[in-house]
């Protein structure tokens, strides 16, 4: 039996609790991130927000914000970006649409080879970067559709000319400081 956005929104409404994503008609519950990938994940918002807000370039979610995509999955990426003009209202609801860059944060329990099929997913449905940042090996990793993935390290800067000329961001000012 495949199941729909329909099918989810009930399980949703009857536990708003639950994170749930609609990945090939299966209904798949999301469990939280560790606190070090949500740092990462806020960082970056803020970050970005700092360059785009003022721009008016677009809109920046978290990890609670579905997609309904093209191929009827519902997903929900840690960080999405969408082009103002491809989204000009937000909306009380899921979006039909696929974010222009959409990135991936692995928490403690997670495994990378599910992470990067989530992101090739993307890709392949009209996202135009995804980027999979990796706290535990302390890399970011860029993947550009017709590209090969560009990994970054400590020292690198991240640039994303497609949608912020201009914004540069070092790798290391995404990893959580530590105070004295």
């Amino acid at each position: 039996m495949s199941l729909t956005v329909k099918d989810l929104e009930k399980v949703q409404a009857e536990h708003p609790e639950w994170r749930l994503e609609l990945i090939e008609g299966n209904i798949i519950a999301m469990g939280p991130c560790d606190y070090t990938s949500d740092e990462i994940g806020s960082r970056l918002i803020i970050l970005l927000g700092i360059w785009v807000l003022p721009r008016k370039l677009g809109r920046l979610t978290g990890s609670s914000a579905g997609f309904i995509l093209p191929n009827s999955d519902l997903r929900a990426p840690d960080v999405s970006f969408v082009k103002a003009e491809k989204l000009k209202r937000s909306r009380r609801d899921f979006v039909e649409l696929v974010p222009d860059l959409m990135v991936e944060i692995k928490s403690k329990t997670d495994r990378i080879t599910p992470i990067k099929e989530k992101i090739q997913s993307f890709l392949s449905l009209g996202t135009e970067v995804g980027i999979l940042i990796d706290p535990d090996r302390l890399t970011l990793t860029v993947y550009r559709t017709g590209a090969e993935p560009e990994v970054l390290r400590d020292g690198d800067i991240l640039t994303i000319p497609e949608f912020f000329p201009g914004w540069e961001l070092p790798i290391s000012d995404l990893w959580p400081p530590v105070f004295d």
